[in-house]
């Protein structure tokens, strides 16, 4: 301890370390003299990150994560690939053109010619590469920057192209489906990194939309304002509702039946969730308890699990004609799920599974819909 200095610099060593090593090529020395041993190769899958933009924590973090994993495989005598790479297909890179070039439709890369819009991407893709080298370097990570790759290189693609055929031939690859975000201006689907590049908190409608509730034999749904009950739902995607399929209750939430004083009607709702339709209940210095009887009266009381199975009328019945949509005989009934809340909403979740990617796994567990099925979509 008496040979250390009275103060230590931690930034200025790091950078003397980075510098030491630079000068003794020691990465590279460790690496020529692993292939002179013929150790074993230690094959590391490392996904390229995009030279668009500038490396960030999550860069930096995931980097010395990886980093750790190859120099650990290194001192166990096993041959590791360092090669840096750069991810060049994806939104991200046309994002950035059509920012520069203000395009906004499909039609003005058409009339701009694919060719000269691609040779346009190339020219960005590797923008920040040098930023890249050197705050990796200087964050101590052991890669090769000489010999990198572009994923738009030929010999990537076809080697992508080549492990792809080889899982399709032992039959590794199969369809599946999943709901996804979608880009009406590309006509594409979205990763979740896409989709937050252009993210943002808007105001959306919310409407509150009642079902009639149908007998056991199917019947109801029209009876008299006294008779007809309904179940009352909330949806912050209107624009949803021609495609919806089913409704959603918690199984253990409270529900009540309540008639209104005012329509005379009945209607289904979770009981928590009565200042959705009453939103005086939400003014703590005007509500009063007592004033609920000149609101509703209350006539019964469920748990969320007395409800399923239960059959509505559809708001629409472009999906409920057996002759034209045989599996219609499984739309348009309640299921029961644990996602569905009380916090906001009626404690009712109105069911789109083309959208909606709870409502499509919820639809999937009840048979309402299977998978592979042409899901009711009506938006083009």
């Amino acid at each position: 301890m008496a040979s250390l200095p009275p103060t230590l610099d931690f930034a200025k060593t790091e950078e003397e370390i980075c510098a030491k090593w630079e000068k003794e090529q020691t990465f590279k020395t460790q690496d020529k003299l692993s292939l002179e041993r013929g150790d074993e190769e230690y094959t590391f899958y490392d996904g390229p990150p995009f030279a668009t933009g500038l490396p960030h924590y999550g860069h930096i973090l995931a980097g010395t994560i990886k980093d750790v994993v190859t120099r650990h495989a290194c001192m166990r005598h096993l041959h590791v690939s360092r090669r840096a790479g750069w991810d060049c297909h994806g939104l991200p890179v046309e994002y950035e053109i059509d920012q520069k070039l203000n395009i906004t439709h499909r039609d003005q890369v058409l009339e701009m010619g694919v060719d000269k819009y691609n040779e346009t991407c190339r020219g960005i893709v590797t923008r920040y590469t040098k930023e890249w080298e050197r705050t990796v370097t200087r964050l101590g990570r052991w890669i090769d920057f000489e010999n990198d790759y572009k994923t738009m290189d030929p010999t990537f693609m076809e080697s992508v192209w080549w492990v792809f055929k080889q899982l399709f031939e032992k039959g590794l690859v199969y369809q599946g489906y999943k709901v996804m975000p979608f880009s009406t201006a590309c006509g594409t689907p979205l990763s979740n990194f896409e989709a937050g590049l252009n993210y943002k908190d808007v105001r959306d409608p919310a409407l509150v939309v009642s079902f009639p509730m149908l007998n056991e034999d199917g019947s109801g749904g029209s009876g008299s304002a006294t008779e007809e009950v309904s179940f009352v739902a909330w949806t912050t995607t209107p624009w949803t509702l021609p495609s919806n399929l089913a409704l959603c209750v918690h199984p253990t939430m409270t529900y009540i039946q309540i008639l209104d004083i005012k329509t005379q009607k009945r209607y289904i709702l979770a009981q928590s969730r009565l200042s959705q339709i009453y939103p005086i209940m939400n003014n703590k210095k005007k509500w009063k308890p007592a004033m609920a009887a000149e609101l509703y009266t209350l006539e019964k009381t469920f748990v969320g699990s007395d409800l399923v199975g239960k059959k509505y009328k559809p708001l629409f019945d472009y999906f409920a004609d057996p002759a034209t949509t045989p599996e219609c005989k499984n739309y348009f009934c309640i299921l029961s799920d644990n996602y569905v809340t009380d916090d906001a909403g009626t404690g009712i979740v109105h069911q789109a599974p083309a959208f909606g990617e709870d409502d499509y796994r919820v639809c999937l567990a009840h048979d309402v819909i299977y998978k592979g099925q042409e899901i009711p979509c009506p938006v083009d």
